[in-house]
């Protein structure tokens, strides 16, 4: 069992930043790829970004890339989610996820069977 809790969201006006933290317990943090998700209301959850256990493989959605960045501190159990230049429409809760990918990253969120609990981002002015 990987135990994951999200922090960092917040309001934030458009062109503002912010960063998403992920602390993982539980298991060995450094085995798995870590994902981030998001829901805006009345959509489906999609994918923001994903790294391998590594690091050396990351993945973003195309709405995002160029304005987030996702890395990782396996010595303390941490994913973080870089957002700048925030837009309204990046408005959403945001989830991060882990799975035992081996050296890999995914897309999916089917591929992840731990998730933390979401923390809210809106972007509003």
């Amino acid at each position: 069992q990987v135990l994951l809790v999200e922090s960092g969201g917040g309001l934030v006006q458009p062109g503002g930043s912010l960063r998403l933290s992920c602390v993982a317990s539980g298991r060995t943090f450094r085995n798995y790829a870590m994902g981030w998700f998001r829901q805006a209301p009345g959509k489906e959850r999609e994918f923001v970004a994903a790294i391998s256990w590594s690091g050396g493989i990351t993945h973003y959605a195309d709405s995002v890339k160029g304005r987030f960045t996702i890395s990782r501190d396996n010595a303390a159990n941490t994913a973080y989610l870089q957002m700048n230049s925030l837009k309204p429409e990046d408005t959403a809760v945001y989830y991060c996820a882990a799975a035992a990918l081996g050296p890999g990253a995914a897309r999916s969120e089917r591929e992840y069977p731990y998730w933390g609990q979401g923390t809210q981002v809106t972007v509003s002015s």
